[in-house]
C-alpha cells in the first residue's frame, strides 16, 4: 500500500496544477464546448471511485478545470466579472484553509479587524466618514438589506409586520437589476409596490416621471419610502443622476439608495467619479462589487451607509443573540454577525484586503479608466464597420450593438445565431440584452486579458460569422 499523501504534498500538487491552469488561460478556446449530455458522459460523475484516493480526487479537479469556462481567456466577454486577481485568489485559498466564520471576533479576530479597516477606507472614499456598513454576499443581498433598512425606518414593519400598515412604495429605474423585484418579494412588499420609472433616451431614470409617481402614490394615501438610483445599469451602463433626487427626498422623505454594483468602482478614479457620480456623498446608502471591475475573487461586496452603525443594528438584529454576540466594555460593537442577515459569514475581507494592499486606489483607478478607454475604442470600431451598428449610444462601460441584417432577415434571430456559433466554437462568450425592445449584443471589457487587438479580432469574428450565416441561409 502506497504511503498516504501529507498536506504539504497535496498542496504542492495543487500548486502545480493551479499554476499551469492559470498560465494557460489564453490557450485554445475559452471553453471546450460540449452539449450537456455529452459533457455528462465525459465527466462520468456516477463513476465508482475508491475512497481516500488522492489520485482520484485530482482526476476530478483536472476534469473540472478542463471543461470549465476560462474566465481569464480574451474571448470571455460575457459577464461583469472575469478571472480573479492573484492576491485575492491567495486570500480565498487561505480563507478556505483557516475555515472560520466572520460572525464573531473570537472566531475571526483578524478578519474582523480587516473588514472594519476596509469598510472605513471605503466610507472615507465615498464621503460617508461617520457612516457604517458591512461586507455582503453581493449587491443583490446589499440591495435587499438597503430596502429592509428603509422599510424599517419608514414603518413599524419589523415588529408589527406589514399588516394594518400604511402602504409602502419603492421606486427604481425600469432597467434596474432584477434583485429589486426579488427583494420586494422577500420583504413582503409585493411587485405592485415596486414602481418602475421610465427612462430617457440615455437609459437614465426620468426625474419628471418619478416625481409624478411620488405625487400619485402620496395622493392615494401611500408612503414613498425608497428610491434607488442605479449607477451603471446592467445592459446599457446608464447612471441615474443623484442631484435631481435630493429635493424630492427632502419633500417626500424617502431613503435614497445608489446601486453601484457595476459602475460603483468609478469612485476609485477622481476623474470618473466627477463624471459619473457627482453628489454620491449625499445618498443614504451605496453598494459596489469588488468582484466586478476591480477583479477580486467572487464574491466580494460592500454595503455602505451614511448613517451610523445603529441603523444597521436596528434593521438586522433580532432574537436572542446573547449566546454568541458580545460588545466591548464601552458598549461598542465587536461582533459583525449582529449586523448581518445570516449568522455564518464568509471571510471575504482577506481577499479584498490583499487586493487593496497590492493595487491600492491608484491601481484600481487605472483599471477602471482602462475599461472605459477600451469601451470607447470598441464603440469607434463598431461605428467604422459598415456591417455593424450601435443599438443605443454608449453611456459608460457597456457597448450595445448588432450585426446589420439585410431587409427581410430577423435581426434578433440572426444575432442569437451568431452568438451561439461563437460560443459552440469556444471562441467568444458575449452577452445580449434588450434596449428599447431591440436585441443587442452587449460587449463589456472588464477582462484584463482584453485589449485593442482582442476587440478588433472579436468584432471581425462577429462580421465574418454574420456574413457566413447569411450565405448559408441563401444557399
Amino acid at each position: 500500500m502506497d504511503k498516504p499523501m501529507d498536506a504539504a504534498q497535496i498542496f504542492q500538487r495543487l500548486a502545480e496544477l493551479a499554476g499551469a491552469y492559470r498560465d494557460g488561460q489564453a490557450e485554445g478556446g475559452y471553453v471546450t464546448y460540449l452539449p450537456p449530455a455529452e459533457l455528462a458522459r465525459c465527466l462520468e460523475l456516477d463513476r465508482p471511485a475508491p475512497l481516500g484516493d488522492w489520485d482520484e480526487i485530482f482526476r476530478w479537479v483536472e476534469l473540472y478545470l478542463r471543461y470549465s469556462v476560462k474566465t481569464g481567456h480574451p474571448g470571455y466577454m460575457n459577464r461583469m466579472w472575469s478571472s480573479a486577481n492573484l492576491p485575492s485568489v491567495l486570500g480565498e485559498m487561505v480563507t478556505a484553509l483557516s475555515n472560520t466564520s466572520a460572525c464573531t471576533f473570537e472566531t475571526a479576530p483578524v478578519s474582523t479587524l480587516m473588514e472594519q479597516y476596509l469598510l472605513q477606507a471605503m466610507l472615507d472614499l465615498v464621503g460617508f466618514p461617520k457612516g457604517s456598513g458591512q461586507m455582503t454576499t453581493g449587491s443583490s443581498n446589499a440591495n435587499l438589506i438597503a430596502l429592509l433598512i428603509a422599510r424599517n425606518q419608514a414603518s413599524q414593519a419589523k415588529n408589527k409586520g406589514l399588516f394594518a400598515q400604511q402602504e409602502l412604495f419603492a421606486f427604481v429605474n425600469c432597467e434596474a437589476h432584477y434583485s429589486f423585484d426579488r427583494a420586494a418579494n422577500v420583504l413582503g412588499l409585493g411587485s405592485d409596490h415596486l414602481i418602475k420609472i421610465p427612462v430617457d433616451e440615455h437609459g437614465r431614470m426620468r426625474t419628471d416621471a418619478l416625481e409624478a409617481e411620488l405625487a400619485r402614490v402620496t395622493a392615494n394615501g401611500g408612503r414613498p419610502f425608497f428610491v434607488c438610483a442605479t449607477q451603471g445599469t446592467t445592459v446599457r451602463g446608464a447612471f441615474d443622476p443623484v442631484a435631481p433626487l435630493l429635493p424630492l427626498r427632502e419633500k417626500y422623505g424617502f431613503w435614497l439608495h445608489c446601486d453601484g454594483a457595476w459602475g460603483g468602482p468609478v469612485i476609485f478614479s477622481q476623474k470618473l467619479r466627477a463624471q459619473f457620480l457627482p453628489h454620491l456623498e449625499k445618498a443614504d446608502s451605496f453598494t459596489l462589487d469588488f468582484h466586478k471591475m476591480p477583479g477580486t475573487a467572487l464574491m466580494c461586496n460592500f454595503l455602505l451607509l451614511r448613517g451610523n452603525m445603529g441603523v444597521l443594528q436596528q434593521a438586522l438584529s433580532a432574537g436572542d443573540e446573547t449566546y454568541i454576540f458580545r460588545s466591548e466594555a464601552d458598549g461598542s460593537l465587536r461582533d459583525l454577525g449582529t449586523l448581518s442577515l445570516q449568522c455564518g459569514r464568509r471571510v471575504d475581507s482577506l481577499k479584498a484586503f490583499l487586493d487593496w494592499k497590492f493595487y491600492g486606489r491608484a491601481g484600481f483607478a487605472a483599471r477602471v479608466e482602462d475599461c472605459l478607454s477600451l469601451a470607447e475604442y470598441a464603440e469607434e470600431r463598431v461605428q467604422a464597420l459598415p456591417e455593424l451598428e450601435m443599438v443605443a449610444p454608449r453611456e459608460s462601460f457597456n457597448l450595445c450593438f448588432r450585426f446589420c441584417p439585410p431587409a427581410g432577415v430577423d435581426a434578433a434571430a440572426l444575432l442569437q445565431a451568431i452568438r451561439s456559433r461563437m460560443q459552440r466554437e469556444g471562441r467568444y462568450l458575449v452577452g445580449t440584452g434588450f434596449v428599447g425592445g431591440e436585441l443587442a449584443m452587449r460587449f463589456i471589457a472588464t477582462n484584463p486579458a482584453i485589449g485593442r487587438p482582442e476587440i478588433d479580432a472579436f468584432l471581425q469574428t462577429v462580421v465574418q460569422s454574420g456574413k457566413t450565416m447569411l450565405a448559408e441561409q441563401a444557399a
